[in-house]
């Protein structure tokens, strides 16, 4: 995996140094902070230089069953249709049990999506853990793949910047097959718009 892309592109980001942290929100890791991003709103940030599989901070929030998180997901979907609005910070603990990080003290859930990735999640004994999988330096925006479907592809552009962007947020596994859907779609409007020639 190439670093150039990412690492220019965050780089960037080094131009917004206060924290951007909201009143009553908190960030407990001493390896990162939240600052504005240029991807998007807010984003987390390397305050230091942080060596590769390093544990940064733990996503936390409400330990809530399947059925549950099912509700407040499609909550949350409803709002953003209706007002354009809302964020679905709900991440998957384990087969019975998800984690909805619309907490305060969650500055984990400010995370934002990359193709170009510089973290991972990983679940340690029902905790959710970002880590780092290469060296990430000083003022580096932090970024990992959310891992998103295909389902409603087209409603998650993607604004990383990265050179491998394939445009929308989806996990790896699918770009392959969004790149088919895109190629689709295109030839589709294309076709709709061609003018027909009557010999």
């Amino acid at each position: 995996m190439s670093n150039s892309s990412s690492s220019s592109s965050q780089a960037e980001g080094k131009q917004e140094e206060s924290s951007a942290l909201l009143p009553g929100e908190a960030c407990h890791s001493e390896w990162c902070e939240v600052r504005g991003s240029i991807i998007h709103g807010r984003g987390v940030f390397a305050k230091r230089d942080i060596p590769a599989q390093t544990p940064i901070i733990e996503y936390v929030g409400e330990r809530i069953d399947k059925d549950e998180s099912d509700r407040r997901g499609w909550a949350q979907m409803d709002k953003h249709n209706e007002t354009g609005e809302a964020a679905v910070y709900i991440f998957t603990l384990n087969d019975d049990f998800d984690i909805d990080g619309n907490v305060p003290e969650n500055a984990a859930r400010l995370i934002n999506h990359g193709c170009d990735v510089n973290c991972e999640a990983y679940i340690e004994e029902d905790e959710i853990w970002i880590y780092a999988i290469r060296d990430i330096e000083e003022g580096e925006e932090l970024l990992f793949n959310y891992g998103f479907d295909l389902e409603n592809w087209e409603d998650h552009p993607c604004v990383c910047g990265a050179d491998c962007c394939p445009g929308y947020i989806a996990g790896m596994d699918y770009w392959e097959e969004l790149e088919k859907k895109k190629k689709a779609r295109d030839n589709a409007a294309k076709a709709t718009t061609e003018p027909v020639v009557l010999g």
